[in-house]
């Protein structure tokens, strides 16, 4: 295992206090929370309290607006079909260039589908959203837009609640995919035109396969699943119970995190590597979530990078971990117009609270060596230095 652990937006390590709490519902308290027996009705508090620890970490007005999901993903699908069809004869579907896989790969679907039809508004070269663009693709057949809170490969925050009011303008839905922003940002969903909200246990140091989709009261819904009356009929099959739990105790530990330390570890390594690497630059600046640098190394291949990186001790990221596998360049990047000399040199460094300075220190001490190494190799790094001469 690496010494160094930066690559928290992929996922986190599970915190030993959410480990101790879920623990005793693998074995003593494993009823079913839909029984009327003992063995139920000991897992049904346990649930009420996970459900509103979530609700303190959103800041939603009530705790039934909250239904536990399996992740990330089944929130954003579920938010996004349950809008088409509770807003008929409304269609049409607005979102961003560079949203996560789970929103932006099933927008796609469902208009290769015939299902809807999907307006992506494009980005700057900063990250942020074209807002004339968005205004322009709103109207009175908009079903629902979906746009994150928090970019996943750049830390790039979004003006939710501004893009939210203006979806509320033209009579249309709003859902934010927050699974890099909760426990990240201080969330405000009650005070916000946001309808729907999405997150995932396994980024705030909770277990995989649990997640939460939040639905403000009042808002249409139509559930993904339909069987069993769990969660208040709105999405059918066996609580996950241990995950609600775990989910829960993370909540509650997300709220207590020292963001502003993360973000002057953050700041160390990015300040560090600008002034010991050049040619190069930092994707997405500006306002962006406390704990992730994304920067790029001209004409210096990520994947040798990464590579290297692990051989000393460092585990760091190209950019999504929904997306490797592929020698594609990041959507997120190419959407943002990077130069193509330092697209495929882009790194993700993504920190939590348990982030130290020995580990930043780990990257500083090898990733310059590292830089120029795999740049000797590259012809198009000579021609760069010859220009520069």
């Amino acid at each position: 295992m690496a010494p160094a652990y930066l690559d928290n937006n992929a996922t986190t390590r599970v915190a030993p206090d959410v480990v101790a709490a879920m623990l005793p519902f693998f074995t003593e308290n494993f009823g079913n929370a839909s029984s009327t027996h003992d063995y139920g009705a000991a897992v049904a508090p346990a649930l009420k309290a996970a459900r509103q620890s979530v609700q303190a970490l959103i800041g939603a007005e009530f705790d039934h607006e909250l239904i536990f999901t399996s992740g990330g993903t089944e929130s954003d699908a579920t938010a996004l079909l349950s809008a088409l069809e509770t807003q008929a004869p409304r269609n049409e579907i607005v979102t961003s260039a560079v949203e996560h896989p789970a929103v932006l790969n099933f927008c796609q679907h469902l208009e290769k589908t015939g299902r809807a039809k999907v307006h992506i508004i494009p980005v700057d070269e900063a990250g942020d959203l074209d807002l004339d663009a968005y205004k322009q693709a709103l109207s009175d057949k908009t079903a629902v837009v979906s746009i994150m809170w928090a970019n996943n490969e750049t830390g790039k925050i979004f003006p939710v609640p501004k893009l939210a009011a203006l979806a509320h303008e033209a009579g249309a839905l709003f859902h934010s995919d927050a699974v890099q922003a909760a426990g990240k940002l201080a969330l405000d969903a009650k005070d916000t035109a946001v309808d729907m909200l999405s997150l995932s246990g396994h980024k705030l140091h909770g277990p995989k396969g649990i997640g939460a989709l939040y639905v403000k009261k009042g808002t249409k819904f139509s559930p993904l699943f339909r069987g069993g009356k769990q969660e208040r009929g709105r999405r059918a099959g066996t609580e996950n119970a241990p995950g609600i739990v775990g989910l829960g105790v993370a909540a509650k530990l997300a709220q207590q995190t020292d963001l502003a330390r993360i973000a002057a570890l953050r700041d160390r390594l990015e300040q560090g590597l600008l002034a010991a690497i050049p040619q190069a630059r930092v994707n997405g600046a500006g306002e962006r979530l406390p704990n992730t640098l994304n920067i790029a190394f001209a004409c210096a291949d990520s994947e040798a990078l990464l590579h290297k990186l692990d051989k000393a001790g460092v585990a760091a990221s190209s950019g999504s971990a929904c997306a490797s596998g592929t020698m594609e360049p990041s959507h997120v990047l190419r959407a943002m117009r990077v130069p193509p000399l330092s697209l495929q040199g882009a790194l993700r460094f993504s920190l939590s609270h348990e982030t130290t300075e020995a580990e930043i220190d780990l990257v500083l001490q090898n990733l310059p060596e590292i830089v120029a190494s795999v740049r000797e190799k590259s012809p198009l790094w000579g021609e760069m230095l010859k220009k520069t001469a």
